[in-house]
């Protein structure tokens, strides 16, 4: 049986949700896990999802929450034809395809969240009528319930799958996910060498990636690097992603904006390399791709235990977890520490470097063949 990759948008498109379809869609074809990926197109729905607002108005009160209803995802599947007869799915959203699918379908599913974690952890739910809120988690149980298998990025997702959702713990698994690199132009470009020891004129740089600078801890980094810089420690957070314009004006920030990985990679992989540190202390996480770019990449990551994020440094060797909410200065002590001596330091970054293919997502579509078969 064929089984086609879903997600809310083109799987095929690596702009798609952070290039995790893209990625996955790759590594799936490679280890038969994958046929296809459907190229959907959301935005193509703008006027059913006016409509479908001014409805949920005058019903409820409250616009919004389109993209949950079996309206949007009916039409969203009627936009590709589909092969005829059995049909495997591979779905990234509980709700696509519309429970009930046809019964010649085996539909699973590859979550990095359940719509109650998004609702309540992300606070999506807090804009829907709390009405509508209640359709549509009992929608995503009964689907959760009809998969053939649950698999989730984190123990996090895990655990809500089968207490919000009541799944059975024997069909509910874990498969962390992959960095969205390409391993082709990776493998063919030189690894360069690792950043020099921290002082003046050669900062320390602390990474951080992603779009939501807010979410994602941006402010505490900031906060990270002026008490590093209490101790003498010169350093630079390079910030990319977000909008240069939409950031704080900080002495210790370096707005890098976006990096477009499609058009260049090797400018994108050779920033995370320079860092001596990836970040992520963010408020709230399904999973977190981008520790994984750093990991395959060599470079440590420091992180809130928060969410799905300790799934995606599996031990000591890859970072530091720290409890939510640290202060500055208690990480700060740590990277001091870490950092000396430096030759201790570059060893702990050639270990880790040297377990890159532990990170891809050429071992999570091999274990996801292996658990859907």
């Amino acid at each position: 049986m064929n089984r086609y990759l879903l997600c809310c948008g083109d799987a095929t498109d690596p702009a798609a949700w952070s290039g995790i379809p893209a990625a996955l869609l790759a590594a799936g074809r490679a280890a038969g896990l994958l046929q296809g990926g459907l190229a959907l197109q959301p935005s193509a729905l703008a006027r059913q999802r006016r409509c479908w607002n001014l409805r949920q108005l005058l019903r409820h009160g409250r616009p919004g929450g389109f993209q949950y209803s079996p309206g949007f995802g009916r039409a969203l599947l009627a936009q590709q034809p589909l092969p005829a007869g059995p049909l495997a799915l591979l779905s990234h959203m509980p709700l696509l395809p519309p429970q009930p699918w046809p019964q010649s379908w085996r539909v699973d599913f590859y979550l990095d969240a359940t719509t109650r974690q998004v609702f309540d952890d992300y606070g999506a739910g807090r804009q829907l009528a709390p009405a509508y809120r209640r359709q549509v988690l009992a929608r995503e149980r009964r689907a959760l319930q009809a998969a053939g298998a649950v698999v989730t990025m984190a123990p996090w997702a895990a655990a809500s799958v089968i207490a919000d959702c009541g799944v059975d713990p024997a069909r509910v698994w874990v498969v962390p996910g992959g960095a969205n690199l390409d391993e082709t132009l990776l493998a063919a470009q030189p690894d360069g060498p690792p950043p020099g020891a921290p002082g003046p004129g050669a900062p320390l740089r602390l990474g951080f990636l992603g779009k939501d600078w807010q979410r994602k801890g941006g402010g505490f980094v900031l906060q990270l690097a002026e008490a590093l810089e209490g101790r003498g420690l010169p350093t630079r957070v390079r910030a990319v992603g977000p909008d240069p314009g939409a950031l704080p004006r900080h002495p210790c920030l370096d707005p890098v904006g976006f990096l477009d990985r499609r058009r260049d990679e090797a400018t994108f992989v050779a920033e995370l390399r320079s860092w001596h540190f990836g970040t992520l202390f963010s408020r709230a996480e399904a999973f977190g791709i981008g520790n994984r770019e750093c990991l395959r990449l060599g470079v440590p990551v420091l992180a809130h235990a928060v969410g799905g994020i300790p799934a995606t440094l599996p031990d000591a060797g890859c970072g530091r977890l720290f409890p939510p909410h640290p202060s500055p200065g208690e990480v700060a002590d740590w990277i001091q520490a870490r950092l000396t001596p430096y030759g201790a330091y570059l060893g702990w970054r050639q270990a880790l470097a040297a377990r890159g293919g532990e990170f891809t997502w050429a071992v999570a579509a091999a274990r996801l063949q292996e658990l859907l078969g």
